[in-house]
């Protein structure tokens, strides 16, 4: 079925920029939606976005030009570009393809003020 691991989260500073990996080992990525996901402590996890095949992509509206999805079918990668961040963006960041029943593990970002 595949496997999800997702790399790139840390600490940084509200304003700052962070860019998220998530590896793939699927034989028909390119052929798979993919969605980027994030839970705050406390709080029910949250859909950001999503990215068919194609490349086409839906946000949040919280989200919706601060943060960008791409893929790279070639490397099975799926990336979450994320500007201006937010101190309320502090969350552990799941990349995931539910309709096929795939999660990564998670990586945690953090954002100070």
């Amino acid at each position: 079925q595949g496997q999800l691991v997702e790399s790139g989260g840390g600490l940084v500073q509200a304003g700052g920029s962070l860019r998220l990996s998530c590896a793939a080992s699927r034989i028909t990525f390119g052929l798979d939606t993919y969605g980027w996901y994030r839970q705050a402590p406390g709080k029910a996890r949250e859909w950001l976005g999503t990215i068919g095949p194609g490349g086409y992509g839906l946000y949040r509206d919280s989200v919706k030009g601060r943060f960008t999805i791409s893929r790279d079918d070639a490397k099975k990668m799926v990336f979450l570009q994320m500007n201006s961040l937010k101190p309320e963006d502090t969350a552990v960041y799941y990349c995931g393809a539910p309709a096929i029943g795939l999660w990564g593990q998670g990586t945690q970002v953090t954002v100070s003020s």
